[in-house]
């Protein structure tokens, strides 16, 4: 390979602690997760309809793991480690500043998030993905339900 050709090496200390690190990390889906799937199949058959990583606000750059538009209700099923889980939430061992930091800022975005849905109106649910699957569609349909007969 050509001396021009390597591939770029973020600069020690930056973005991730080694390249493996950084490939790996850039490895996880934000989207389409399974605790995601397993809820949206149980919500399918039962015959509700809805969108996927979609934005509820237009103007916000932020997106909804699943979105009833009509009932304006915003579902998140959170990863443990990337929204700092209480129960779950382990700091890392290495890059530790960095990687602290990134989560601390999803959790603030997150609240800042529910405060915009909220003050435009919308519902907003989140899950831990350790949360039972089952139990979050309980919670969804119910929701769904008071939502749709408020507004009838």
């Amino acid at each position: 390979m050509a001396e021009n050709e390597r591939s770029w090496i973020p600069p020690e200390g930056t973005w991730a602690s080694s390249a493996a690190r950084r490939r790996n990390m850039q490895a996880i889906r934000s989207r389409d997760t399974a605790p995601e799937l397993s809820v949206r199949k149980l919500l399918h058959a039962l015959g509700l309809r809805y969108r996927v990583a979609a934005k509820p606000l237009p103007e916000l750059r932020r997106t909804a793991d699943i979105v009833f538009r009509p009932a304006k209700l915003a579902v998140f099923i959170d990863g443990c480690y990337w929204h700092g889980c209480p129960e779950h939430y382990v700091p890392p061992k290495t890059n530790s500043g960095y990687w602290s930091d990134k989560v601390s800022r999803n959790v603030t975005r997150d609240r800042d998030t529910d405060s915009r849905l909220r003050d435009a109106g919308w519902t907003v649910l989140r899950f831990w993905e350790h949360e039972s699957p089952d139990n979050c569609v309980l919670t969804i349909t119910a929701t769904v339900s008071r939502l749709r007969n408020a507004r009838d």
